[in-house]
């Protein structure tokens, strides 16, 4: 049995990610949540940026272009949420230049503290 279409897609993505998603990345890692986090994660039919299956969360972070998929994006969110999984997103911008607070509100959204050393803004 190989591997499916959708697993090798998430594999280029994860190699292929955006500065932002590579800082999230980082900054998550750097959080040292006694959760995994999991990156361009398959779930059904679609692929997350981050996931953390343990606490069905899902981080969601967004480039310019999804400003016209709007539609796309809520019914992605909807499909998500009817396997139980919250939704929360950020703009690329926001995850580049609001660290700090993109980190609180994961935070917030797991009950954890996100916030720590390695989560500087300096880059």
């Amino acid at each position: 049995m190989g591997i499916s279409k959708q697993t090798e897609r998430a594999r280029v993505m994860r190699r292929e990610m955006t500065d932002a998603e590579r800082r999230l990345w980082h900054a998550l890692r750097g959080a040292r949540l006694p959760w995994k986090v999991r990156r361009q994660h398959p779930i059904g039919a679609h692929i997350a940026d981050f996931a953390i299956p343990a606490r069905k969360l899902i981080i969601e972070v967004d480039g310019g272009q999804h400003g016209w998929l709007r539609s796309e994006d809520e019914a992605r969110s909807a499909a998500l949420a009817a396997r139980g999984y919250r939704v929360i997103r950020f703009w690329n911008d926001q995850v580049l230049r609001e660290l700090d607070s993109v980190m609180e509100e994961i935070g917030r959204a797991l009950g954890a503290d996100c916030t720590g050393s390695d989560n500087d803004t300096d880059g």
